[in-house]
C-alpha cells in the first residue's frame, strides 16, 4: 500500500453541534457529580517506576481505578494511568499542579517531564509536585479501539476537501463505516462514559487520592476546555487554573472543527511573509503571490495526487506546519518539493495511531451533537468554501461523529461565570489550531471568573514553549503567587518569539 503524508490534525485542535443555550448544564449538584462517588483515600495511589516508554528521571507512575460510569460507583470500574515529578523543594510546595497537554486522544503521562525539560520555570517546578496522567480512554488508561485498519489510520482526521455537494455525498459512507466500528468494537462499552466530563470527575478523583483539597491545573489547546470543565463542576475545587490556547465554551465541537479554516487563514499571512523574506525556496515575492501558490499546488493535487499526497494532504499539512515558527522552514522545503517534483517525506506509522484516533473520535463525537444529515454538511461546506477557502471545504465536511451512537449520559457542561475569579488564559493572537475568535467566547462565557492575556505572535502554544516574557511573567506569577493581571492584557511580539505546539501527541491526517 502506498503511503501518505501523516498529517497532526489538532483538535483545537485540537479537532464538534452545541445543544442549544437554554440545556441543562451539568454543574456539581447535578445527579452524575463526582459527588455521589465515594472519593478514593489520600495515599490510594502507590508511586513507583514509569512504563517502558514514559521513564523519565525523577517520574513517578501509579494507577488510579475510578468508576465507568460516576453515577454507578459500585459498577465497572477502569483505570487511569497517572504520573508525577515532585517538587524537590518542601518548604516550598503549595500543592498539585495537574497538566494536560492537548488533544482529545493525546498522552499525558510523560507530560511534567516534557514541560520540566522544556522551560517551566524553576520556582513552578518547587511549588508544586506536577501530576500527568492518560485521561480515560488514552494509552495507559483503559484503551478504546475502533479497529481503525492501516489505511484507515492513514486516512487521519480532516474529510477530504469538498469542492461540490456531491463530494460530501460521497465521504458519507466512509464516515458511517468509521462510526460503525467504533460502535461495535471491543470497548464499545466505554463510548458512552468517555467524555470530557467524566475525565474531569476522573481529575477529581486524582485530587482526593493525592489527599488534597484543590487543584492547580495547567492545560493546553483541548486541554483548554478539559480545565474549563474541571473549573465548572468543581469550582470549590479549583485552586489556580491555567488555560492556554483555548477552544471555545463549547469545546471540540462541530463549531471548533470548522474554525480550523479560521484559524488557518488567520496565520497565513505569517507564513507568507516568511517564504517573501526567503527568495530561496522560490514561491513568490510578495504575499499575494505566496497565496496563489498555495490554491495552485492544492488544486494540482487535487488533480493529480504526487506520491501519495493529494490536495486534501497538501492542505493539512501547510495547517499543522503553522503550528509553531520553527515549522515554516519546513514547510516551505515541502511547498518547494511539490512545485519542483522533488522527494517527498512518506514516514512510518506512528505507535499508537490506532488508539489515539479512536480516543479522539470517543470523546469529539461524545461531547456534543453533531448535524446528522448530509444536507447540513453540505450547507456548511458551501459556506465555508466561500467563507475560509483554504481548508473550508474539508472541515466543514461530513465525518464520524454525523454517525455516532446517540447514547448519551447527559447534555454538555456549560461554561459559565459562577464561581471563584481564579481562571487565567493565555492566548497567541494567530493560533491556526485554536483561534482567537474561540478563546474569546471563552472569555465571555467565564465572565468576571477569568483574565485573559493575548499575545502578538502566531502558533498554538503560549506557555512556558513561547519566547514572549510578558505572557510566561504573567502565567508564572500567578501560579506562583496568585496574583493576575488587574484586567485582560495585552502583550506586544518580541524579538526572537517561538511557539510550539501544545498537543503533544495528536491524531494524524492524511488523504484516502
Amino acid at each position: 500500500m502506498r503511503r501518505s503524508l501523516p498529517l497532526a490534525v489538532t483538535a483545537a485542535a485540537l479537532t464538534v453541534t452545541a445543544l442549544p443555550a437554554s440545556a441543562p448544564a451539568a454543574t456539581p449538584s447535578s445527579p452524575v457529580s463526582v459527588a455521589a462517588t465515594t472519593a478514593p483515600a489520600p495515599g490510594a495511589l502507590r508511586w513507583g517506576p514509569c512504563p517502558e516508554g514514559a521513564a523519565a528521571p525523577r517520574l513517578e507512575c501509579a494507577t488510579l481505578e475510578v468508576p465507568l460510569d460516576h453515577r454507578a460507583p459500585g459498577g465497572r470500574r477502569i483505570d487511569v494511568a497517572v504520573s508525577r515529578l515532585a517538587s524537590e523543594k518542601p518548604s516550598q510546595r503549595r500543592g498539585v499542579l495537574l497538566t494536560n497537554p492537548g488533544g482529545p486522544g493525546g498522552s499525558g503521562l510523560t507530560y511534567p517531564a516534557v514541560l520540566a525539560a522544556s522551560g517551566l520555570p524553576q520556582e513552578v517546578l518547587d511549588s508544586y509536585d506536577i501530576i500527568g496522567f492518560d485521561p480515560r480512554g488514552v494509552g495507559r488508561s483503559t484503551p478504546v479501539t475502533c479497529d481503525l485498519t492501516e489505511k484507515q489510520q492513514w486516512s487521519g482526521n480532516f474529510p477530504p476537501y469538498a469542492h461540490t455537494a456531491a463530494d460530501v455525498t460521497r465521504e458519507a459512507p466512509y464516515a458511517r463505516k468509521i462510526a460503525g466500528q467504533c460502535e461495535n468494537s471491543a470497548t464499545a462499552w466505554m463510548l458512552p462514559h468517555t467524555t470530557t466530563a467524566n475525565t474531569a470527575r476522573d481529575m477529581d478523583l486524582l485530587r482526593a487520592a493525592l489527599g488534597e483539597p484543590r487543584l492547580s491545573y495547567l492545560g493546553a489547546s483541548y486541554g483548554s476546555y478539559l480545565g474549563a470543565v474541571y473549573t465548572t463542576l468543581f469550582p470549590r475545587r479549583s485552586d489556580r487554573i491555567v488555560l492556554d490556547s483555548n477552544l471555545g465554551p463549547g469545546g471540540y465541537d462541530v463549531t471548533a472543527m470548522r474554525l480550523f479554516a479560521r484559524g488557518l487563514e488567520d496565520r497565513f499571512p505569517d507564513f507568507a511573509a516568511f517564504a517573501v523574506g526567503h527568495p530561496e525556496y522560490g514561491l513568490g515575492s510578495t504575499p499575494e503571490q505566496i497565496t496563489a501558490k498555495f490554491y495552485e499546488l492544492a488544486a494540482r493535487l487535487d488533480a493529480k495526487p504526487v506520491q501519495g499526497v493529494d490536495g486534501t494532504a497538501f492542505r493539512a499539512f501547510t495547517f499543522e506546519q503553522l503550528y509553531a515558527d520553527s515549522s515554516l522552514p519546513r514547510l516551505a522545503e515541502f511547498w518547494q518539493a511539490v512545485e519542483t517534483g522533488g522527494e517527498l517525506p512518506l514516514p512510518e506509522l506512528p505507535a499508537g495511531l490506532e488508539n489515539l484516533l479512536a480516543s479522539r473520535l470517543a470523546v469529539v463525537c461524545g461531547d456534543s451533537r453533531w448535524p446528522g444529515t448530509v444536507r447540513e454538511y453540505q450547507r456548511n461546506v458551501a459556506v465555508d468554501r466561500l467563507r475560509y477557502p483554504m481548508l473550508g471545504g474539508s472541515t466543514a465536511s461530513v465525518n464520524p461523529c454525523a454517525y455516532w451512537p446517540r447514547e448519551r449520559t447527559e447534555p454538555p457542561v456549560r461554561i459559565t461565570g459562577r464561581g471563584p475569579s481564579n481562571v487565567l488564559m493565555v492566548q497567541n493572537e494567530r493560533d491556526p489550531g485554536t483561534p482567537l475568535a474561540g478563546a474569546r467566547e471563552l472569555r465571555r462565557a467565564f465572565g468576571g471568573r477569568a483574565t485573559m492575556v493575548t499575545v502578538d505572535q502566531g502558533g498554538h502554544g503560549v506557555y512556558p514553549y513561547g519566547g514572549n516574557t510578558c505572557a510566561n511573567d504573567a502565567a508564572t506569577t500567578f501560579l506562583t503567587t496568585g496574583e493576575r493581571p488587574a484586567r485582560d492584557l495585552a502583550c506586544a511580539a518580541q524579538p526572537g518569539d517561538a511557539t510550539h505546539s501544545g498537543d503533544a501527541a495528536q491524531p494524524r491526517n492524511v488523504s484516502k
